[in-house]
C-alpha cells in the first residue's frame, strides 16, 4: 500500500508523543535517594525499580510491539498510553514498595508506545523515512535526556510522586493529540499472534543485513549508557565534586546534540549508510577518546558530551532508515529485532560501566568504552566492504 506522506505537524506529533513515552523509563534514575528515604529502605532496594522499569521496557518490545504489525498501530498507541497513564497515577499515589515495585515494571512494559509509532512514520512517509525517523528520534533522545533533569527538579521542589502525577497529565494530552492527528493504517499480517512472535525470528534468520545492523546499534548504544552511567560518578568525585543538578545540565548539553540526528537521516535517504555508519562511528570514538586523554578537563567532558550524543544518535538514525527498507510489511518484526538488541547492548554496556568504575575507576570505564567503539568501527567497516564488494560484482 502507498501512502503520501505525512505532514510537519503529524511528526512533531508523533516525535513529542514518542519522548513524552519512552522518557518514563528514566524518571527514576535521580531520585532514587529520595523514594529510599520516602520507604525507608537502602538506596539498594530502590535501585531495583530501575531495573524493573526496563526489564518492563524489554518485554514490551518483544512481546507488544510485533502487534503493530497485525492490528490497527493508531489503536495500539491509544490502548498503551492509556494504560500508561493509569500506571503513572499508581506510581503517584501507591504507599507500598512492592507496589512500586509492580508499577514500575508495568509503565515499562507500556511505554513502548514509542516503538510502535517508529514504523508507523516509516510506514506512512516511505519517501522521507529517513528524514521522518530522524525527527522522531531526536523526540525519543530528548525524552529520554530531559527525563533526568525534569524529574530531578521536580523532585527537588514538590516530591518525586509530582513527577509521576505529572507526567500522567503529559501522555494524557498526547493521547489527545494521537487520536485527532494520526491516520489509520491497514495492517498485512493475518496470523494467530504465537505466529506473529514466530515471525520475529524469521526476520532475524531472513536479512543478514538487519543482524548486522542490530548489532552495530547494541555496541554504540552500549558506549552511550556505559558512559552516562558512569559521568555521574566521575563529576561528583575529585577534582570536579559537581552536585546532581550541576551533572543534570550535561543533559541539557546533550539534548542539543540531539537536534543535528535528523540531518544524519536525510543522508540516509540520499546516500550510501554504510558510509554514514563508518563516519557516526569515527564520531562516537572520537568522544571517547577525547575524555579518555584529557580525564580532568571539563571542557574534554563537554566536547565528548557533544560528540557521542551526535555519534551515537546519527548512527541510530542511519541504522533504522537502513533496516526499514527491507520488508515495508514486517515493519514493527523488524523493529523488535532492531530495538530488543538495542536496548541489550545498552544493558549490558550499563553493566560493564558500573563494574569498571568499581575496579578501577574512570581510566577503566574509558579503556571498556574504547573497546565497544574500536569494535563498532570494525563492524561497520566490514560492512562497507562488503557492500563495495556487492557492488562492484553488480
Amino acid at each position: 500500500m502507498q501512502h503520501k506522506g505525512l505532514s510537519k505537524s503529524q511528526i512533531i506529533i508523533m516525535a513529542i508523543t514518542a519522548g513524552v513515552c519512552v522518557a518514563n523509563i528514566y524518571y527514576n534514575q535521580p531520585i532514587l535517594k529520595d523514594i529510599a528515604a520516602s520507604f525507608h529502605v537502602q538506596e539498594g532496594a530502590a535501585g531495583i525499580i530501575s531495573v524493573l522499569s526496563q526489564a518492563g521496557y524489554g518485554m514490551g518490545l518483544f512481546f507488544l510491539t510485533p502487534l503493530g504489525d497485525k492490528v490497527n498501530r493508531k489503536n495500539l498507541i491509544q490502548f498503551l498510553q492509556i494504560g500508561l497513564i493509569l500506571s503513572l497515577i499508581g506510581m503517584t499515589f501507591i504507599q507500598s514498595l512492592s507496589g512500586i515495585y509492580f508499577m514500575s515494571l508495568l509503565t515499562g512494559v507500556l511505554a513502548i508506545a514509542a516503538q510502535v509509532i517508529l514504523p508507523m512514520a516509516a510506514t506512512l512517509d516511505p519517501a522521507n523515512k529517513g528524514k521522518t525517523v530522524g525527527i522522531i528520534f531526536t523526540g525519543i533522545l530528548v525524552g529520554i535526556l530531559s527525563a533526568r533533569v525534569f524529574s530531578g527538579y521536580i523532585a527537588l521542589w514538590l516530591g518525586w510522586r509530582y513527577v509521576y502525577g505529572i507526567s500522567s497529565i503529559l501522555v494524557g494530552i498526547s493521547v489527545f493529540m494521537v487520536r485527532f492527528s494520526l491516520p489509520d493504517v491497514k495492517q498485512e499480517f493475518s496470523g494467530h499472534y504465537g505466529n506473529l512472535l514466530q515471525s520475529i525470528f524469521v526476520q532475524v534468520k531472513r536479512f543478514p543485513l538487519l543482524r548486522r545492523t542490530a548489532l552495530l546499534g547494541a555496541l554504540v548504544f552500549g558506549v552511550f549508557c556505559s558512559f552516562w552511567t558512569t559521568l555521574t560518578f566521575h563529576l561528583s568525585a575529585p577534582p570536579f565534586n559537581y552536585n546532581t543538578d550541576t551533572i543534570g545540565l550535561f543533559g541539557i548539553l546533550a539534548i542539543g546534540a540531539a537536534l543535528l540526528a535528523p540531518i544524519f537521516g536525510k543522508l540516509a535517504d540520499k546516500g550510501n549508510p554504510a558510509r554514514s555508519q563508518v563516519i557516526t562511528v569515527l564520531i562516537v570514538l572520537a568522544g571517547v577518546l577525547v575524555v579518555k586523554v584529557f580525564p580532568h578537563s571539563i571542557y574534554a567532558f563537554i566536547l565528548s558530551v557533544l560528540l557521542l550524543d551526535i555519534g551515537v544518535q546519527a548512527t541510530n538514525v542511519t541504522n533504522v532508515a537502513t533496516i526499514y527498507t527491507l520488508d515495508a510489511t514486517a515493519h514493527s518484526r523488524i523493529n523488535t529485532v532492531y530495538m530488543t538488541t538495542y536496548f541489550i547492548g545498552g544493558a549490558l554496556g550499563t553493566f560493564a560501566g558500573v563494574q569498571c568504575w568499581r575496579i578501577g575507576g574512570w581510566d577503566m570505564v574509558t579503556w571498556q568504552l574504547l573497546l565497544w567503539a574500536v569494535l563498532a568501527l570494525v563492524l561497520a567497516l566490514s560492512s562497507l566492504k562488503q557492500k563495495a564488494v556487492q557492488a562492484t560484482g553488480a
